[in-house]
């Protein structure tokens, strides 16, 4: 199948699917006028992608996780479980960071409410009130 008809059926746009393969997660083969050629197989190869890309992964740590699907063994599956597991603790540590960055902002948030209050409170003084 050509380019537009796989990223048709998998759900991507065609630039995505340029991407993939510049990136290496995607092989074509290539007609004598240079027109990529897919399989049906790379359909659930892009479907595959979208999944772990969906997980947060980057196109780098994906790379180092296709040998697992594309040759599996034990050591490409602890290869890759490793990794994963390497990616987990790197979203934990950022989710850990946004967590903390929200507490500042909620500490900020409640002091500019509690100035804003005493805006309301405050009297109004003779010059603002035209007197």
């Amino acid at each position: 199948m050509r380019i537009g008809e796989l990223a048709s059926r998998a759900g991507v746009s065609v630039r995505s699917v340029r991407y993939y393969e510049e990136q290496g997660l995607l092989a074509s083969t290539r007609s004598a006028s240079g027109q990529r050629h897919y399989t049906d197989g790379d359909v659930e190869r892009v479907t595959f992608v979208q999944r772990l890309y969906a997980a947060g992964l980057s196109s780098r740590t994906i790379v180092e996780l296709l040998p697992c699907v594309d040759a599996p063994s034990e050591a490409n599956s602890d290869s890759a479980l490793e990794r994963m597991a390497l990616e987990r603790d790197r979203l934990s540590a950022h989710i850990a960071d946004l967590v903390r960055t929200r507490a500042a902002l909620d500490a900020l948030t409640a002091t500019a409410r509690a100035h804003r209050e005493q805006l309301g409170t405050a009297p109004v003084s003779r010059t603002a009130a035209g007197g």
